[in-house]
């Protein structure tokens, strides 16, 4: 995991696989916040925008995610 901030622009963005992977899609969690899925819907990341306004408050979603045929497979 690693986690980016871009003060400039005020964007968190945490990153679940390789950064800078590219997303095949992206849901809005809440207002201001994104989840971002590979093409196969493994998360890939979230991001955050204006992160210093959002992260003042509790911030509390959930994402369902779907695991994967390896995760799934029988040892």
């Amino acid at each position: 995991m690693k986690i980016e901030y871009d003060p400039a622009r005020d964007l968190l963005y945490l990153w679940f696989s390789v950064p800078g992977e590219k997303a095949a899609k992206t849901e809005t969690v809440v207002p201001g916040v994104h989840a971002d899925f590979s093409a196969q819907g493994t998360l890939i990341g979230i991001e955050v925008l204006d992160a210093s306004e959002v992260l003042r408050h509790k911030v509390q979603f959930e994402v369902e995610l779907t695991p994967s045929p390896a995760e799934t497979a029988p040892a």
